[in-house]
């Protein structure tokens, strides 16, 4: 397999670092060696592919924007340009490695007691224990102040009750970060695999996502230890910030599916001839071509400038959903431009496109749909809330 040349017209590679640079290409070797081969077939069977786990842990990829415990501890422009990469293969894997990363270890590196740190973050970093966050719930997902879900104090500890859902790692996971309603607000706590009255079952049926563990949990009378509540969650803030940590990632890992399907519709518009020329020789086709370089070069110096800003501790939750809700539109108008100049071998998996388009379609609806982050957007640049 030919390795991929990546998307870069303005030169935006002499701003990043040498260890960025290191770090991207360490992640776009993986992905060309152990990630495409394979993926296809897992997108057919709609599994995942546990056995890449293990080697997420030894690249460092798992909460690699954390310091400590085993964490790889870099800054977060090299985190998001791991997002690239890994979405580059397929949203899946990037939503393994950002579920595990911002909504699992984020919660406990942030609001854990230095017994969870210490008993959880080094495993999770290692891929030796996966994690899942469970906030949606049936019906309330763009509302999660609506959250049913309670857990009411019960001697030393409290008895969690209520259903999550649409949660990515569910099933396989060892440890649930699960926000409930207590008397004292939302909080979080850690839920781990076996623990009486807790059980996950897969939702099945999925055409988008299909390389992605997707799964419901249950909570009936569960008992959870005192020492198992996140004593530094205090309300609906808490889940939120984890988010937007999430949503970070997002935005970047939307870069790389959409530089996979330009890239492929650009060598499909050189090879392809139509009417004794090649596709790529006609205006229609071109202008087609140039619209998505420019949406990719847009999104990748938006990601840069937050990912700065981010180091610097000076980004804002809406400036994230700005680019969340750019680079994934972006994105998904990419893959479907793309799969309009390969024609009918657009929709057949011989070619990476139909899967990406597929993908980005739940990309753009989870962690804050399209419309939320426009209304998260223009409560900060008005001063209004729109949502009610």
């Amino acid at each position: 397999m030919a390795k991929f040349p990546g998307v870069d017209f303005l030169h935006l590679e002499f701003l990043l670092s040498s260890e960025e640079v290191m770090v991207r290409n360490t992640l776009r070797d993986f992905v060309d060696s152990e990630i495409l081969p394979i993926i296809e077939k897992h997108n057919r069977d709609a599994t995942f592919p546990q056995q890449l786990i293990p080697r997420l842990g030894d690249l460092g990829v798992l909460g690699a924007n954390l310091h400590g415990y085993d964490c790889a501890g870099l800054n977060n422009v090299a985190y998001g340009l791991i997002m690239q990469e890994l979405e580059r293969g397929d949203s899946g894997l990037r939503s393994f490695a950002s579920v595990q990363g911002a909504l699992v270890m984020y919660p406990i590196y942030t609001f854990g007691s230095p017994e969870q740190k210490e008993r959880w973050l080094p495993r999770l970093a290692r891929g030796e224990r996966v994690g899942c966050f469970g906030l949606t719930e049936p019906n309330f997902g763009s509302d999660p102040g609506g959250m049913i879900t309670k857990a009411v104090r019960e001697g030393g500890g409290y008895i969690l009750n209520g259903t999550k859902t649409w949660i990515t790692n569910g099933s396989i996971a060892d440890v649930a970060v699960v926000w409930a309603k207590t008397d004292e607000g939302v909080r979080g706590f850690l839920v781990e695999k076996g623990t009486p009255g807790f059980s996950t079952s897969n939702i099945e049926g999925k055409f988008s996502m299909r390389a992605s563990v997707t799964s419901q949990l249950v909570f009936d009378d569960c008992q959870i230890p005192q020492e198992n509540l996140l004593p530094g969650t205090r309300g609906l803030k808490s889940p939120l910030m984890c988010l937007s940590q999430a949503r970070y990632g997002i935005a970047w890992g939307a870069i790389g599916a959409a530089m996979a399907c330009y890239v492929t519709a650009l060598q499909y518009a050189r090879d392809r001839v139509q009417f004794g020329k090649p596709l790529a020789s006609y205006q229609l086709v071109q202008e087609k071509l140039v619209d998505m370089l420019t949406e990719i070069s847009q999104a990748q110096l938006l990601c840069l400038h937050l990912g700065r800003m981010k180091d610097q501790g000076t980004i804002q939750p809406s400036q994230i959903s700005l680019a969340k809700r750019n680079n994934v539109k972006a994105a998904l108008e990419i893959a479907r431009t793309a799969r309009d100049i390969l024609g009918a071998n657009g929709i057949c998996d011989d070619y990476p496109i139909i899967r990406h388009m597929c993908n980005l379609e739940t990309v753009n609806t989870y962690e804050g749909t399209y419309d939320i982050h426009t209304l998260i957007i223009g409560q900060e640049i008005t001063g209004i809330s729109a949502f009610r």
